[in-house]
């Protein structure tokens, strides 16, 4: 590629101008913006969704949403508000801090140092987060 911009940047630009194409209200939309539109599901929701309803025996929803925090892990910055949402869902479903910070660590020699460092930023946040709502 000869050209130096840089290419998420350009596609962020483009999609941002199609969204207020639809809608002009749309024109400052942001991916934080649309994760405090999400909120945390109830542990037996996400037992359902996630957990081994459908697949007797099989995956707890706490090991697949380890599973998925390891994936996003890899995916480093771009996955901000997708770790965050994890975590908060890891959070509810009883995951310890000690599993948590665990499958990120576990990730690093995969996903980089970086990516690591960011995820581990993420759980600190939605961590004190919990501890301020708590109070």
């Amino acid at each position: 590629m000869s050209d130096s911009k840089n290419p998420y940047q350009a596609m962020f630009a483009q999609y941002q101008e199609m969204a207020k194409a639809f809608n002009p209200a749309l024109e400052s939309f942001t991916p934080k913006g649309f994760e405090a539109l999400w909120p945390t599901m109830p542990k037996d929701v996400m037992e359902m969704f996630f957990g081994n309803t459908i697949n007797q025996g099989g995956l707890d929803a706490k090991t697949r949403l380890l599973l998925t925090l390891g994936a996003l892990t890899m995916l480093g910055a771009q996955a901000d508000s997708q770790i965050r949402l994890t975590i908060r869902h890891l959070i509810e479903v009883e995951a310890t801090k000690q599993e948590i910070v665990e499958t990120i660590g576990q990730m690093s020699m995969f996903a980089g140092i970086p990516a690591t460092t960011r995820a581990m930023e993420i759980v600190q946040e939605v961590l004190a987060e919990k501890e301020g709502s708590d109070t």
